[in-house]
């Protein structure tokens, strides 16, 4: 099958949003989702857009991929890509999407001169796990993530932690 990648366009939102809905549904969390389009609108491509996003296109012009990243700071390596997700359709797993994708991330990040391209991945998806080591990413045991929910930063004002 043929396809090709190149960034998102306003028009893909929909499709992306679907390819976001499935993999909470594969990560057992669609409830989860509470982004829409709009809110993908605005933060992909209004005044003051926070992410970027790949797609991968059919020659049919169907989304069957997507791979969102964006720009974060450590304060020992300056700018670094950060790669939220990449997402392939169910049906056209297999067949390199997922590795075209990470590769046009890579490239930005590359091109950039990025101090450090990180992603997280669940520690039961044995698939993701795989697709990473096979390109020889280090997994970092040392750092424990840490999160407030948007329901925790509305119930509590900072004066008040």
């Amino acid at each position: 099958m043929n396809y090709s990648i190149a960034f998102a366009s306003q028009s893909d939102i929909p499709e992306i949003l679907n390819l976001i809905k499935q993999l909470a549904v594969y990560e057992k969390a669609a409830q989860e989702v509470t982004v829409d389009e709009a809110v993908l609108l605005r933060d992909g491509f209004g005044k003051d857009k926070i992410f970027d996003c790949f797609v991968a296109r059919t020659e049919e012009n169907s989304i069957v991929g997507m791979a969102l990243y964006y720009t974060k700071y450590s304060t020992w390596k300056g700018r670094c890509i950060y790669l939220e997700d990449i997402i392939v359709d169910a049906s056209f797993r297999g067949l390199g999407i997922g590795k075209a994708l990470f590769k046009a991330v890579y490239g930005v990040a590359r091109d950039l001169n990025s101090g450090r391209l990180e992603w997280q991945v669940l520690d039961w998806n044995e698939p993701a796990i795989g697709f990473y080591r096979r390109f020889n990413a280090q997994f970092d045991a040392e750092w424990i993530n840490c999160k407030f929910s948007r329901e925790q930063l509305q119930q509590t004002a900072p004066e008040n932690l």
